[in-house]
């Protein structure tokens, strides 16, 4: 089973991102489970069918321990296995403190052991890494850690803080930034602004992705690529991202 999270600041496609992954390795024969790390629960829309999903925190409030794992999941496209962390009561508690207990549940309740997913895929909220959103760097929760990032000054900035917060983690034993997955918004000396901040981590791009209208047609539809578009080059194009992630994580 590979472990891989995802990072990325809020609006630059890390949930478009990860879930076209998850279809397109889920079309392929593979078990995959998505978690969303976000207390908005929206990571796995696309992956739905409009079927409704709720957070698992909001059924820990109501359940307690009485929460089975049955409760935290529903099956969508192509069988990927969707989850939501969820957050807390708004205006009370912490959303990073929220995630952490939701991933402690799916632990708890053995996910991996019975679901038994070829690749587990946390889409985390990457504005800041504190708390709980800091859970996935844990080597006991993930493999490797990648980031999102496209050229625009703003996904630089929170791609560059990212970077620097994981080699924090990695001085104290956890994961670090393995690689950046470059999301092209087709601005201006884009891929030179992505090798600069490669070179400035000192961490590979791992994939480019070029600038798609049909996966922003898609996500329109709330719908992946694979099942909106299945012969699109897109659906290609992230079927060869997941592929790369999961050879780096086995490696």
């Amino acid at each position: 089973m590979k472990k891989i999270a995802i990072y990325g600041k809020g609006g630059i496609g890390k949930s478009t991102t990860v879930s076209n992954m998850s279809a397109a390795l889920a079309g392929q024969g593979l078990t995959v489970m998505q978690v969303g790390c976000d207390p908005k629960a929206d990571s796995t829309i696309s992956l739905r069918m409009g079927k409704p999903l709720t957070p698992v925190l909001d059924i820990y409030r109501k359940k307690v321990k009485a929460i089975t794992l049955e409760d935290m999941y529903i099956r969508g496209y192509n069988g990927v296995i969707c989850v939501e962390a969820g957050g807390p009561t708004p205006g009370i508690g912490c959303a990073g403190r929220g995630v952490a207990k939701a991933l402690e549940l799916l632990k708890e309740k053995g996910a991996g052991d019975i679901l038994k997913p070829d690749v587990v895929f946390f889409d985390v909220l990457g504005d800041v890494v504190c708390g709980g959103f800091s859970m996935p760097l844990r080597r006991d929760f993930t493999d490797q850690v990648f980031v999102v990032s496209s050229g625009e000054q703003m996904a630089i900035h929170a791609a560059m803080n990212l970077g620097l917060a994981m080699d924090n983690f990695k001085r104290r034993g956890h994961n670090g930034l393995a690689g950046i997955i470059g999301n092209k918004r087709n601005v201006p000396d884009e891929e030179k602004k992505l090798y600069q901040l490669s070179e400035d981590l000192e961490c590979p791009i791992v994939h480019m992705l070029e600038y798609s209208e049909t996966v922003k047609k898609a996500s329109d539809m709330g719908l992946t690529v694979s099942q909106a578009f299945p012969g699109a080059p897109a659906a290609q194009d992230y079927l060869a991202l997941a592929y790369k992630l999961m050879g780096t994580a086995n490696a």
